[in-house]
């Protein structure tokens, strides 16, 4: 339960209620919210960034945890590998096991190809799984693919690879049906028509959901299609270099098995990063919803081979992460319990922001009332604000929240917190990583051939900023799409001799510009982990 601290605020937002009730913060204009930004967005934060020094990059700047990371050694520099004896050899290789990789796989396997999964950890465990909230498309009357597009344009601040955020858009109606074909169990009204909602920077209820599991259920029915087509899977394995051959195309890539520490060395005609996202860097010292893999290993892989990054210096804080109790602390609050009217209020009950703000006006916004306002509730672990669940009863009636978030009313309960009672605390957690491998419309890295990348490790599907369902949406669409382009591709490829010049080229770049570490890269795993490889 709250500290008799905490409780004293709780009858200050009590207090609050019925005059904020049916009121709502007015929108901010576009140049306090860049002003806003500016100040108190950790994206801003000069000295948490620094320079890239080598690749396609080089003199770009990117946190410095992933900056680090490129700086680092490959762990098969001095390592000898018979690259002649080849563990698994296939059409299309895909590194990754969470919804893009998955959605990948199948669509390869329908297409006729011979296709393998590999991934970190079990199929399964990715941030895919973690996603509570919905995911968009514009499938109703008084909406459309172009009203999506002008939305997420705006909300990604206009830097958006228009290419990709049409695709993104256009099939995301199609993406919808072909989930709900294969058995995600949508939530819908009496007459089987899908229920669907608003997220923050939406103008129309396109959100589309699953109670607030909806990524568990996508995952669940991918997974199991993905079984079902006999599709190998090996887990606990993870990528740690990509393979190319002498002309320069990539050829597959080394494996590591997790638990006894052997190389095995996959050989395809294609191969699509799937890696997602790297909460677990914990940049800047943020808490994070992220899974435990989640280590950015794709876009390490890609960048050492030659594939550029696009906006690898924009990460995303959702804005309402656990804040208390500290067993649970950086998991995710989804955006949907706002969509549904809980509003954010500081320590004295009152409401300093529109609750369906972008994401990242929404992080600065907490971030302000935190600390230049000192308006923030202490806890063990730093400061928070409230946010209002029991509004929520009060506007859609006893039994809402049971109904429509019930996995969140399960966390907390967990905890003695009755969220249909008492209110919540949050603070931004570390959420998603925007930036990520570039690519063409094709799903192609730039400069690379035979190498696609789909899910959370893109660059330039959002912009410099995501609204909420359109990261589920574009591992479905990108996803399906690497899958189809890359059984197709492969039909025309013949490789050559596998070879791993790249790496000693890197490395001999890192000596030029005088980088010295002895650390190696991928990550893999957090640094707090219990057995690092």
């Amino acid at each position: 339960m709250f500290t008799p601290e905490m409780m004293e605020s709780v009858k200050r937002v009590e207090a609050t209620r019925d005059a904020r009730m049916g009121m709502e913060p007015e929108r901010m204009t576009a140049r306090e919210k860049e002003e806003l930004l500016r100040a108190f967005h950790p994206d801003y934060r000069t000295e948490a960034f620094e320079e890239i020094k080598i690749g396609p990059n080089k003199g770009e700047k990117a946190p410095a945890e992933l900056t680090h990371l490129l700086h680092s050694n490959s762990r098969l520099l001095h390592t000898e590998l018979d690259l002649e004896k080849i563990d698994y050899d296939v059409d299309v290789l895909v590194i990754g096991g969470g919804g893009a990789g998955a959605s990948a796989a199948i669509e390869a396997h329908e297409a006729g190809a011979d296709v393998m999964i590999v991934t970190k950890l079990r199929i399964g465990d990715a941030n895919t799984m973690m996603a509570e909230g919905g995911i968009q498309a514009a499938d109703k009357e008084n909406d459309s693919p172009a009203q999506h597009y002008l939305d997420a344009f705006g909300g990604g601040h206009f830097a958006a690879r228009p290419e990709l955020l049409k695709k993104l858009v256009m099939e995301a109606p199609e993406a919808i049906q072909w989930l709900n074909d294969l058995g995600v169990m949508f939530d819908k009204d009496a007459n089987g028509r899908m229920v669907t909602t608003h997220g923050g920077g939406t103008s129309r209820k396109r959100m589309h959901a699953c109670k607030d599991y909806s990524g568990a259920e996508i995952m669940r029915t991918l997974r199991d299609e993905v079984l079902n087509r006999r599709i190998p899977v090996v887990e606990f394995t993870s990528a740690v270099e990509l393979l190319k051959d002498e002309k320069h195309q990539v050829a597959g890539a080394v494996l590591l098995n997790m638990e006894t520490g052997d190389y095995l060395v996959a050989r395809a005609k294609t191969v699509v990063i799937a890696t997602g996202g790297a909460g677990r860097m914990h940049y800047q010292g943020f808490a994070t919803s992220n899974h435990y893999g989640a280590t950015a290993d794709g876009l390490v892989l890609g960048y050492r081979a030659g594939a550029p990054l696009l906006y690898q210096d924009t990460i995303q804080y959702h804005p309402t992460g656990v804040a208390y109790p500290s067993q649970i602390f950086g998991a995710l609050v989804t955006e949907k319990v706002r969509s549904l009217g809980a509003m954010l209020v500081n320590v004295d009950g009152e409401a300093f922001m529109h609750p369906l703000e972008t994401r990242d006006v929404s992080a600065a916004s907490i971030i302000r009332e935190c600390t230049a306002r000192g308006k923030g509730v202490a806890t063990p672990l730093g400061t928070g604000v409230w946010l209002d669940t029991p509004m929520i009863e009060r506007i859609g009636g006893e039994g809402t929240i049971e109904k429509r978030i019930p996995a969140m009313l399960r966390m907390y309960m967990n905890y003695g917190i009755d969220m249909r009672k008492l209110p919540i605390l949050i603070y931004p957690t570390l959420h998603y990583q925007n930036g990520g491998l570039e690519i063409g419309g094709d799903g192609f890295t730039k400069a690379i051939s035979n190498l696609l990348v789909a899910g959370e490790a893109v660059g330039g599907i959002h912009g410099r900023n995501r609204l909420m369902g359109n990261s589920l949406l574009d591992i479905i669409v990108f996803g399906r799409d690497a899958g189809k382009a890359a059984a197709a591709k492969a039909k025309e490829i013949s490789l050559g001799v596998l070879s791993l010049k790249h790496i000693q080229d890197y490395a001999e770049e890192l000596k030029n510009a005088n980088i010295m570490s002895d650390d190696v890269s991928p990550l893999l795993l957090p640094k707090y982990a219990r057995h690092q490889r």
